[in-house]
């Protein structure tokens, strides 16, 4: 009879358990295992509990990784599954992630009631999200436009959506595809004019560290231009203490060996940024990103990141 071979540890969210369930598939092909060899444990996160204010308020994105990380240090489970935008940059001690699965489209999708764009939006109309990040780049595109906090699961987000709290709203388009939701976006924002999320699209896998048997297994459905991309948008991200609480964006691309990063920090109004490209090797994916979050730092001064105005 086959015995567990592996404890995956995830959120109990649809979407959260749609990565979980792509994981054990690649793990499955990877070593030519059944199902019945690995079991999957949906943890409730402090994240997901709290649903009244928003993160940068409730103690920013370690929230939605924190329960399962106890576990993990506990021996609870084997491996957790995460997003990897909702990693913070500082894994607890003794934790490390040790795989990246091959990154799905990075680009954010809108999903509009009143006009299929944002730019198509009426005069003064309402856009919901929770991601600061967006929430600043579209008042950066229309500065004209009410943006509320939209807080929740992907589903939930629609329900609200569909409830009539906004005439729009923006989820990750990796997201919509690994739900089959694809079809609901009206418009997909272009990279250029609105970055995602260091790491957006990327499923990561952290594992304790030293577990020889559990990265022997991972090696086998680690992707490795996905590992050095996010290698670079992670360091960025560390530079700039980057957290819920600050608009940031960054996104790497590995071709060829090759390395090209795009950054960008923001106000939260959308008023004023400072953007950054690199490019280099993709062996020194790590010194790329902490170059160019140098760069930005610099440039923008250490006033920006301490004189914003919170906005909704």
């Amino acid at each position: 009879m086959q015995t567990t071979v592996l404890r995956i540890g995830t959120r109990g969210s649809p979407l959260a358990l749609a990565q979980a369930h792509e994981t054990r598939a690649r793990l499955m092909a990877a070593h030519d295992l059944p199902e019945v060899a690995f079991a999957i444990d949906a943890i409730t996160t402090s994240g997901d509990r709290i649903q009244d204010r928003p993160l940068s308020e409730a103690g920013g994105k370690g929230l939605f990784t924190k329960e399962i990380e106890e576990a993990l240090l506990a021996g609870r489970i084997d491996i957790a599954v995460h997003s990897s935008k909702d990693m913070p940059t500082v894994l607890p001690e003794g934790l490390t992630l040790s795989a990246f699965l091959q990154r799905e489209d990075p680009r954010d999708a809108f999903i509009g009631k009143a006009a299929p764009s944002i730019l198509d939006l009426p005069q003064g109309a309402t856009v919901g999200s929770s991601s600061l990040r967006r929430q600043a780049l579209i008042l950066r595109l229309r500065p004209d436009l009410n943006v509320i906090s939209f807080r929740g699961n992907v589903q939930t987000r629609l329900r609200k959506l569909k409830e009539g709290m906004a005439d729009g709203t923006i989820l990750a388009l990796a997201g919509l595809k690994r739900l089959g939701l694809q079809d609901l976006a009206t418009d997909l924002m272009a990279l250029d004019a609105f970055p995602p999320a260091p790491g957006q699209g990327a499923i990561c896998i952290e594992s304790r560290q030293g577990d020889n048997r559990v990265e022997g297994l991972l090696a086998g459905i680690n992707d490795v231009p996905t590992a050095q991309a996010l290698a670079c948008e992670r360091a960025f991200l560390a530079v700039l203490d980057g957290s819920c609480r600050t608009p940031i964006a960054g996104y790497a691309k590995v071709d060829s060996g090759g390395l090209r990063f795009s950054g960008l920090i923001l106000s939260p109004d959308g008023r004023r940024s400072h953007a950054v490209e690199s490019h280099g090797p993709a062996t020194d994916a790590g010194d790329i990103g902490r170059s160019a979050g140098d760069e930005v730092r610099r440039d923008a001064g250490d006033h920006f990141f301490s004189d914003w105005s919170p906005t909704t």
